[in-house]
């Protein structure tokens, strides 16, 4: 029998004990472990609450966990509960899966200044993470996202939405509170580079001109001329497209969601708070790059959200490459019996079904490297370790109480209404 820890519920955990089941058969046990009561990571705090189909996908993973040899241990916190050396030596193998959900900090002065957040943080409050229920972000101004990527456009959606455009949504009921009352009536998307530089997708890109109470803003003159559209993907070419069509003039609406391309930040000012961001013309050059002309302006802001990517939080023990925001490792594998998956391994890229190949590639390795596994304890150890330490996990089928209990309290059109603190998951496993 082979014993395999999965840490993190998300895309990338899942995926691997999907792909330890297909390699191994019934040959296997995967404990699957995280710090928070509920399962599926990223799928539950960090995809749009207005983007539902995309979370069904957590329907594939319910069913691996509902197998007999995948088991979801809840509420276990690495570190703190249990250590990376205590796991090496009970399973044969141990994948770090811990994604990538630190945001990349923001170094340019005032970037410590209230009102400015990472997207992590934002998103994190409207998804209802309990690290994160009590942001209170200023709506009583203008915005601007830093970014030009598909989290910059989820951050700017959600802030442009009327209530009535999020009432199908899972937003948790302190952010749709805020947003309700929010005052923002100007969005700015910063982007270093040009309209065929954006890392954003058609279909996201699409929704913003299909909105009730915003209007994207785009400027003619930040494209190249429009043959230079044929070099581009397929993919690339068609968000390329809507930008073109936005830049055309859209109906005027209460909202305006401006592209701000060419624009790097420089600084945030403001008297105790945030007042405005500090902006600097940028120009292309030969390689593609983004450089300052030196010509700067002021963006009025009230708050700032920094969408400039993610990185993995280092684990004591764990080679760590800073510079990536990664663990170190070669083609997943880290250490001896230590693997990482998904977004700890290669970082912050790639879309939630690229975790599919990546967790089975690494069970490929597992299967390499264990052989027929060494006789360790496995789940029993791992149980008897957190008995001793008083750590009562929260196991999968706990987890469906508190989903149970989530879907009771939506208020009406909503798929659920979540849990937004550790202590209120726990109470609903008790009924």
């Amino acid at each position: 029998m082979r014993h395999v820890a999965v840490i993190g519920s998300g895309p990338a955990g899942y995926y691997t004990a999907e792909a330890c089941q297909k390699v191994f058969g019934d040959q296997v046990r995967v404990d699957i472990i995280d710090r928070l009561p509920v399962p599926f990571g990223l799928i539950r705090t960090g995809v749009a609450p207005d983007h539902q189909s995309i979370k069904g996908v957590s329907r594939r993973y319910e069913a691996v966990a509902l197998t007999d040899n995948v088991r979801f241990v809840g509420n276990v916190t690495l570190g703190k509960d249990v250590s990376i050396d205590e796991l090496r030596e009970l399973y044969d193998a141990v994948v770090l899966a811990t994604g990538a959900p630190h945001d990349r900090k923001l170094e340019i002065p005032g970037a410590e200044l209230p009102g400015v957040v990472g997207s992590a943080a934002f998103v994190g409050w409207y998804n209802g993470h309990p690290d994160y229920a009590n942001l209170n972000p200023p709506l009583d101004g203008p915005a601007v996202v830093i970014g030009n990527g598909n989290v910059a456009l989820d951050v700017a959606r959600v802030l442009a939405k009327a209530e009535d455009e999020l009432e199908a949504s899972d937003v948790v009921a302190h952010a749709l509170d805020s947003l309700h009352g929010s005052k923002v009536h100007s969005i700015t998307l910063l982007g270093r580079r040009g309209p065929h530089q954006i890392a954003m997708t058609p279909k996201e890109l699409g929704e913003l001109g299909e909105l009730g109470h915003a209007t994207p803003v785009v400027d003619p003159h930040d494209f190249p001329p429009v043959e230079d559209d044929a070099v581009l993907d397929p993919g690339q070419r068609k968000s390329i497209g809507h930008l073109r069509r936005y830049a055309q003039g859209m109906p005027d609406k209460p909202i305006r969601i401006v592209f701000d391309f060419f624009a790097m930040p420089v600084a945030i000012e403001g008297d105790g708070k945030v007042e405005r961001v500090i902006v600097e013309r940028t120009a292309l050059g030969f390689d593609g790059s983004a450089h300052g002309t030196g010509e700067t302006y002021a963006v009025p802001a009230s708050l700032v959200v920094s969408c400039i990517g993610y990185r993995t939080p280092p684990i004591e023990g764990v080679p760590y490459d800073d510079k990536a925001g990664r663990f170190a490792n070669l083609d997943g594998r880290v250490l001896p019996g230590l693997y990482a998956v998904g977004w700890a391994r290669r970082g912050p890229t790639g879309t939630i079904g690229t975790n599919r190949p990546d967790g089975f590639a690494i069970a490929e390795k597992i299967a390499e490297d264990i052989g027929e596994g060494a006789g360790k304890p496995g789940r029993p150890g791992l149980d008897a370790l957190l008995g001793e330490r008083g750590v009562d996990p929260v196991t999968f089928r706990e987890w469906q109480k508190i989903d149970a209990a989530e879907i009771a309290a939506a208020r009406i059109g909503a798929p659920r209404e979540k849990f937004v603190s550790v202590d209120a998951m726990l109470g609903a496993t008790k009924s």
